[in-house]
């Protein structure tokens, strides 16, 4: 497979062109660093060598078409919402997504932005904020029961836990009803070379980040649509929620990992997830993810940072730690002392004695439950989230939130369900869990 990005920058090196061109280091500091000289191309007018390179990408993940994002899948997020909303039926009613609750912060801002409502999808209970599992009989009932028809259904798969939705299944659902699946598959980029990735089972759009689990720069992501009405304008919303100065270094590396997935990549992905699995005799592992483990700290009377405090005093850094659980990360490019020296430190956790003790978990009524398990309360929505982000802002005591609107909530990086969000009325279970996870203070809204 041809890299005509990778291609023609090294070729522009080659030639010694003096840069009297943007950026100011003149390839000083990375020489591959160049901007939109002639025969570069430029991302959101792609016809030239970065057209070329996403029809490349295009071909490796069999989609209608698949567009660069050199500013992960936040952007992505962004513009797949914005596809959608745009071609529902009837645009003169206010736009609606159903939603999983458990949404990257992106999702957030963009329905503040593209302005629209959110009707949530939320587990009765769960046992993190990063977990959020949606079954199709609970979406069915949703959409069944739904007094307006949602012009889109949006699912978080992975989510940071490494938990997948059966996403084949969902789809079912959403074809059922007419409504465009979207899937933030921002961790999943690898799954299109195990079978299972969103696009190959049913969804109408989705986002990989691919510098997550592939060999491409921080910020280079895949926004993949599968479905022809969406293919107008995609590349015009991109460009609305991405900036006018695209990194051609996270282009260069999009444009490279095109061949080492055309090539080698599937190979060195099973030899990984091998290497893994010989873990798997220290620790249970969490994850439905192959390359992801997911610990649970209690098993070893230990929390999640406590665990990571172990590992790094083995010289290991870890993706994420909470209170509960540990999530690492592995890929083809972690060396074989990398693999050593996890199985060594592994090697010295001791499991906790199991007990039965008040809040281990007991079956009760045919499911598990766990006295540390999160209980939402009723959504009370007051105010729309855009009409909530961009009004006035005050900032209190979590204490004394009880019955104000919720304003601008920062949402942690990973997708996660929030405790309240923008234009919800706060609760004493609000404020409960706002203290259990450490929160002194939010924004709300100025009366």
């Amino acid at each position: 497979m041809t890299t005509p990005i990778a291609d023609f920058i090294e070729n522009y090196i080659k030639n010694d062109m003096s840069r009297l061109h943007m950026p100011g280091h003149k390839g000083t500091l990375y020489s591959e660093d160049i901007t939109e000289v002639k025969g570069a191309d430029a991302l959101y007018e792609a016809d030239g060598i970065i057209a070329k390179s996403e029809q490349n990408a295009t071909k490796i993940f069999g989609t209608k078409q698949t567009l660069y994002s050199t500013e992960g899948s936040s952007q992505c997020i962004k513009a797949m919402l914005m596809l959608a909303l745009n071609n529902r039926e009837n645009k003169s009613e206010r736009p609606l997504v159903l939603a999983a609750r458990n949404v990257h912060k992106a999702f957030i801002s963009a329905a503040a932005l593209i302005d629209f409502d959110v009707k949530w999808l939320m587990p009765k209970t769960t046992d993190s904020l990063c977990k959020c599992i949606i079954s199709k009989e609970q979406l069915k009932e949703t959409l069944e029961n739904s007094a307006k028809k949602p012009n889109a259904v949006y699912i978080t798969s992975p989510d940071y836990l490494g938990n997948i939705a059966d996403i084949r299944e969902l789809s079912e659902v959403c074809k059922e009803f007419d409504i465009p699946l979207l899937v933030d598959n921002a961790h999943g980029a690898y799954l299109k070379f195990l079978g299972n990735h969103p696009i190959d089972l049913g969804a109408d759009m989705c986002c990989d980040s691919a510098h997550k689990t592939l060999p491409v720069l921080t910020g280079g992501a895949y926004l993949h649509i599968n479905n022809e009405n969406y293919l107008q304008n995609a590349k015009e919303f991109l460009s609305i929620f991405g900036s006018t100065s695209p990194s051609y270094l996270i282009l260069s590396s999009l444009d490279k990992a095109n061949k080492y997935m055309a090539e080698s990549f599937a190979d060195d992905l099973n030899k990984t997830i091998e290497k893994l699995k010989e873990l798997l005799v220290y620790i249970t592992n969490q994850s439905d993810e192959e390359i992801k483990l997911t610990i649970d700290a209690k098993d070893y009377s230990l929390s999640g940072f406590e665990l990571a405090e172990i590992l790094r005093k083995n010289k290991i850094e870890c993706e994420y730690a909470d209170e509960k659980f540990l999530v690492l990360m592995v890929s083809p490019f972690n060396s074989e002392n990398d693999f050593l020296r996890l199985k060594n430190a592994l090697k010295t956790l001791k499991k906790a004695p199991k007990t039965l003790e008040n809040g281990s978990k007991s079956v009760k009524n045919g499911s598990k439950t766990d006295e540390n398990d999160v209980v939402f309360s009723k959504i009370e929505q007051k105010m729309s989230i855009r009409e909530a982000y961009f009004s006035p802002q005050k900032e209190i005591a979590i204490e004394q939130s009880e019955g104000e609107i919720c304003g601008i909530v920062t949402v942690s990086c990973p997708p996660a369900i929030p405790i309240a969000l923008a234009g919800e009325k706060i609760t004493q279970n609000h404020i409960k869990l706002f203290k259990k996870y450490g929160i002194k203070t939010i924004k709300v809204v100025a009366k």
